[in-house]
């Protein structure tokens, strides 16, 4: 099995970076790739329970994922299991996302570590999506509303 860890740093503190990746609220202003909308959700990483999104991209294609948040530890961890949907709508393989927070001595840190993905091409996909994502997160919290 493939597992990919990204960490990212930004200038807010760690209760702020924190709301950020749980509340459902902020999640929709950097949840999926550049390019995407989320037209459809339950997306609320600050309580146990289901969770799913619904991605489309430019061409109209539809990629949905959904999951069990699994844990929540206000300001430090959010954990959740991840899988995406065919297109009869039957979840496929599960893996597990870990979002930890860190103080650091300029702000927070974001430890994002995905677990489970099968394997290389599975992970570099995954890689790719996230750091896209990420840059998203990192352009909001630049410029908060």
């Amino acid at each position: 099995m493939a597992d990919l860890k990204l960490v990212r740093d930004f200038p807010v503190s760690a209760e702020t970076l924190f709301a950020w990746i749980s509340d459902g609220t902020r999640l929709l202003q950097w949840w999926g790739p550049e390019g995407v909308e989320v037209p459809e959700h339950d997306l609320d990483f600050s309580r146990l329970g289901p969770w799913y999104s619904v991605m489309v991209n430019g061409d109209g294609q539809r990629f949905k994922v959904s999951g069990h948040v699994t844990h929540v530890d206000p300001p430090n961890s959010v954990g959740f299991t991840w899988g995406w949907h065919d297109d009869q709508d039957r979840r496929g393989a599960e893996s597990h996302v870990t979002l930890v927070v860190e103080p650091t001595d300029t702000g927070a840190r974001l430890i994002l570590d995905h677990r489970d993905l099968g394997d290389d091409d599975v992970s570099a996909n995954h890689e790719s999506g996230w750091t896209s994502s990420l840059r998203k997160l990192e352009a909001r919290l630049a410029n908060p509303v």
